[in-house]
């Protein structure tokens, strides 16, 4: 035993350092020669710089020469600017806060939803409100229930709601919609009526006025009254819920809207700084304000780009903080991160999963504080328990099983991270700069300026989309044509109208007239005690007045919000599903499709790659692809090209044949088949297309064409 350890350790001695000094060291040029040579003939300039969305050109390599200026020196994980996080020690001591959402229609039914998530891994009770309940709304003024989320509308749904959930140990995230302040007052009311303390509850009851009025074009109530209501929660959460926030900005109406992400941040930005203004004039302290705010953003399909995203945010809010007068803690800005809805699609959903886990994976590396996952289903019905395990166990796996949780700031250092991240920030403060030159946030949405610029973007998407430089798997490329869509799921709304009526009925039916009477007088003349206007609401609740008989006292005399340009939500694949759809629905009605013969001429090997191409681009619109094995003579094509019946016939082959197989078989189609459309596989040479279009061809499809206009006009031609 010793005779072996003494050998190994001579050896050990033997051994000389290791040297890489025998090998040429590489320079950018003699990389760039290499990679021309790999091109053959390619343009270099074309080929390996990318453009994006927010108008910054993705270098094919990064290198210390070309960009270690863009690496800051000194700077460390929870100091500074907070560039590299919030937390010196990441997430090694404290994980990110799992926060998957529930949607149940019934507070019920939420509740147990939302008890077995933090029993499976969540570690926050996210509780989504439909769109009647944000809008202080319910059944009783005719609002539908469920659409988005939990109807809630009397004390005991707060109470059914909340019934033991561990306020202590899990924190709470609900989007509330203009405002927060009758939800918080009847969740005042609930937790006192249950026995637990208020001193506990943490997490989100946020308000996002302005988000809600560039999402809907308008408000319920006025703006001024949105930010005295924000006011109230702001200082009653100091004083009796210290650990709770109560302001929301939330990037997503402009994410949803196709934004890009310097938009989505600069306008959410500016969407903070309106809050902290409106709030300072309501003599808030820049302490508090902090300490009240968080942002939630959507994490999108460009990987590094949504990690460079979240360091740019940290550094300007650092800088906006800094010139309100807040302290270095009160700098570090807290993120709540969820996975785009932008980019799910409808059909081939499960690759929603692979587009969920890259997203929560930037998110991680991005260092948010807390992230929300949803599910693969998300854009076609309400998750359920199997849709909402595996988008929890995503986080699960990426916290136990990749070890996410270290090390602190993995791209930290990165040449390409930190440069992209430096020119984002640029892109978003010169952004943001000029809203401020409009007069901010609320000016610049009334002049419809955010509006147009999330316009433009999502114009640009949806082209990118059409020509297939963007590839949406399963939809705009690789359709599944034996696909089966997912079971939509729909609930019954007469139903579930039936039972809220009959609840709140029921509910309001107990009130004292005498107490009511009381508390909407009080709520009428209101309060300009700070943060009192909660324990109004709060015993306004206690008498069984509902979310929307309160709201209507509140805005006795209120004058409603300015109409805008509303930013509507979009998916970027839904032309393509909408031009699929038509198609199968028009099978169902009518049993016919749009046919597509290929006129595949000569041997397989000569048009495989064109007739492949040919049919992946037909069936993205759900068409039928008539395919053979070819033809020897245009003769022979053309007879089978008729026999078929087809509408369209692709002519298939290569570059070579053409001038020789096209105009005879395309004149030929034409004269036999006058109402077909005749299509040639390949992008024909200028000087041969008018030859070709003289001989009968309609139109070309190569990797350059408008496959949705295409698709779109074929659809028209039909009758679809």
């Amino acid at each position: 035993m010793s005779d072996v350890m003494n050998s190994n350790a001579s050896e050990t001695q033997m051994l000389e350092p290791v040297s890489f000094d025998e090998f040429e060291k590489p320079t950018y040029e003699k990389w760039q020669e290499e990679v021309v040579k790999a091109l053959k003939g390619g343009d270099f300039n074309k080929k390996m710089f990318t453009k994006t969305y927010e108008g910054i050109t993705l270098q094919p390599i990064y290198t210390p020469k070309q960009h270690q200026e863009a690496i800051p020196k000194g700077v460390y994980p929870g100091a500074g600017e907070f560039m590299r996080g919030t937390k010196a020690s990441g997430y090694i001591q404290e994980s990110w806060g799992v926060s998957q959402y529930v949607e149940e229609s019934l507070p019920k039914d939420a509740n147990h939803a939302s008890l077995y998530e933090i029993v499976k891994g969540s570690s926050i009770h996210n509780i989504r409100l439909d769109e009647a309940t944000r809008h202080d709304q319910d059944v009783q003024v005719g609002a539908a229930v469920g659409v988005g989320g939990t109807s809630l509308s009397t004390l005991q749904d707060c109470s059914e709601l909340v019934e033991r959930f561990n306020i202590k140990e899990n924190p709470v995230y609900i989007e509330t919609g203009a405002s927060s302040a009758i939800l918080l007052g009847m969740l005042n009311a609930t937790l006192s009526e249950q026995k637990k303390q208020v001193k506990y509850l943490k997490g989100l009851v946020g308000a996002d006025p302005i988000g809600v009025w560039a999402k809907d074009g308008a408000l319920h109530i006025a703006l001024d009254t949105a930010f005295d209501e924000m006011a109230h929660t702001v200082l009653w959460a100091k004083d009796n819920a210290p650990h709770l926030r109560t302001v929301l900005v939330c990037g997503d109406v402009y994410a949803n809207g196709g934004a890009n992400d310097v938009q989505e941040v600069a306008y959410s930005l500016a969407t903070a700084v309106c809050y902290i203004r409106q709030l300072a004039q309501r003599h808030v302290d820049i302490h508090t304000i902090a300490q009240s705010m968080m942002f939630t953003f959507s994490l999108g399909a460009n990987f590094f780009m949504e990690i460079a995203k979240l360091r740019a945010l940290r550094i300007i809010w650092a800088r906006i903080m800094d010139a309100f007068g807040a302290g270095e803690s009160d700098r570090a800005v807290h993120v709540h991160g969820r996975t785009s809805a932008f980019t799910k699609t409808v059909y081939d959903p499960y690759v929603n999963l692979l587009r969920n886990t890259t997203q929560a994976f930037s998110g991680v590396v991005g260092g948010v504080d807390s992230l929300e996952v949803s599910p693969f289903d998300q854009p076609i019905r309400k998750s359920d328990d199997f849709s909402r395990r595996i988008a929890r166990n995503i986080q699960v796996m990426l916290q136990t099983e990749f070890e996410l949780r270290q090390p602190v700031d993995p791209v930290g250092g990165s040449w390409y991270v930190e440069t992209l991240a430096a020119e984002l920030a640029d892109k978003i403060w010169a952004e943001f700069q000029l809203i401020e030159s409009k007069g901010g946030i609320i000016a610049a949405l009334k002049e419809g300026y955010p509006q147009h610029q999330v316009k433009e973007v999502l114009a640009e998407r949806f082209k990118n989309l059409a020509y297939r430089k963007d590839v949406a798997v399963g939809n705009n490329m690789y359709a599944n044509m034996t696909e089966e869509l997912l079971d939509v799921k729909a609930e019954n709304q007469d139903t579930l109208r039936q039972k809220r009526a009959e609840h709140i009925e029921s509910f309001v039916s107990r009130a004292d007239a005498k107490e009511i009477a009381e508390v909407q007088a009080a709520l009428e003349t209101g309060t300009t005690e700070p943060g009192a206007l909660i324990g109004i609401i709060s015993k306004a609740a206690e008498a069984r007045l509902t979310m929307r008989q309160i709201r209507k006292a509140l805005d006795a005399g209120d004058i409603p919000s300015e109409m805008i340009e509303a930013i509507s939500a979009h998916r970027w694949t839904e032309q393509f599903e909408a031009l699929r759809m038509r198609t199968e629905e028009y099978k169902t009605r009518t049993k016919d499709n749009v046919k597509v013969f290929l006129a595949n001429m000569g041997p397989i090997p000569q048009h495989k790659p064109r007739a492949d191409f040919s049919t992946g681009f037909f069936e993205v619109g759900a068409f039928e692809v008539l395919k053979n094995d070819g033809f020897e003579t245009t003769a022979d094509a053309a007879q089978a090209a008729r026999d078929s019946g087809a509408d369209v016939v692709v002519i298939c082959s290569t570059d070579a044949t053409y001038p020789e197989l096209v105009p005879p078989l395309a004149k030929e189609i034409k004269e036999t088949m006058p109402h077909a459309t005749v299509i040639l596989a390949g992008a024909p040479p200028k000087d041969l297309e008018p030859t070709y279009r003289e001989a009968g061809v309609d139109d070309f499809i190569s990797v350059r064409a408008n496959c949705y206009a295409i698709l779109n006009a074929l659809q028209d031609k039909k009758g679809m």
